[in-house]
Parts: C-alpha cells; sequence; structure tokens
C-alpha cells in the first residue's frame, strides 16, 4: 500500500466528496483495508473498495476527490474493479446509491448497472429529507 492510499488518504478524499452525508473515518478504512475480502482500486485522488464473497461483489464506496472531479477518475476506477473482480471469479455486483445522486447514478447505468431496488429514506440528510437508496446490480459476462 502506497501512501496515497493509506487509510487517512482515503478518508481525506471520502469527506471531501461525501459532503451530503456522514464520510467514513480512517478507523473505518483501516478495517476495511484489513479485511480479506475487500480490495481497493485506485488512490486518494479516486478509488473504489469492494467487497467479493465467492462469486459476488458489492461496491462499498466509490470516491473522487472534487479537485479530480470530471477528468474521467470515476469511470476508469468502476471499470479497474470490475475488470479485476471479473478475473477473481465475481459474476455479479451490487451497489446502492443515494436517489439524489444523479451523477453517481449516471455513472453506474453507463458501467452496465440496473435498477433492482429501493430502500426508502435510508440516507439522512442534516438539512433535508432522508434520500432514497437506489439499489442497483450488474452481471459479468
Amino acid at each position: 500500500m502506497t501512501e496515497d492510499q493509506s487509510p487517512s488518504a482515503l478518508a481525506a478524499t471520502h469527506a471531501a466528496a461525501f459532503t451530503q452525508s456522514r464520510p467514513w473515518t480512517t478507523q473505518e478504512f483501516a478495517d476495511l483495508l484489513a479485511d480479506r475480502f475487500t480490495h481497493l482500486t485506485g488512490d486518494g485522488r479516486a478509488f473504489a473498495l469492494v467487497r467479493e464473497i465467492t462469486d459476488e461483489a458489492e461496491l462499498l464506496t466509490i470516491a473522487t476527490h472534487p479537485d479530480h472531479q470530471r477528468q474521467g477518475h470515476g469511470t476508469r476506477i468502476m471499470q479497474d474493479w470490475m475488470r479485476k473482480a471479473a478475473q477473481r471469479g465475481v459474476t455479479t455486483a451490487f451497489l446502492e446509491v443515494a436517489a439524489d445522486n444523479g451523477a453517481a447514478q449516471a455513472l453506474y447505468s453507463s458501467c452496465g448497472f440496473g435498477l433492482v431496488g429501493i430502500r426508502k429514506a435510508y440516507y439522512p440528510r442534516p438539512k433535508a429529507a432522508a434520500a432514497d437508496a437506489l439499489l442497483m446490480k450488474r452481471l459479468f459476462p
């Protein structure tokens, strides 16, 4: 792990990118990175954390630092983790996204994810009503 993949670097990017919800802490990232089922793709500019168990993967979080947004990092990170997961035998991937996060929804749709369910009022919002979580799924060839 390089310095720009450290739990503190990931937490800093997550805090900068997640302004509508609680960002994850350095300790939460450290715990996830220590888990043998969790895989990191990327670095402190843009990253994805994915948990893989048998033939299923769940995108736990993805973040791009605001200084690096709109440069294709999100698409590259998505393609990279999906390729690596497929190489490890994953056949199905899941994720959830806030219904008020149109940019993320567009990214996931462009990567082949489709809507499979909704969790009502799942994401608390400090100054607004809680946002629904959209559950999305993708099959790998």
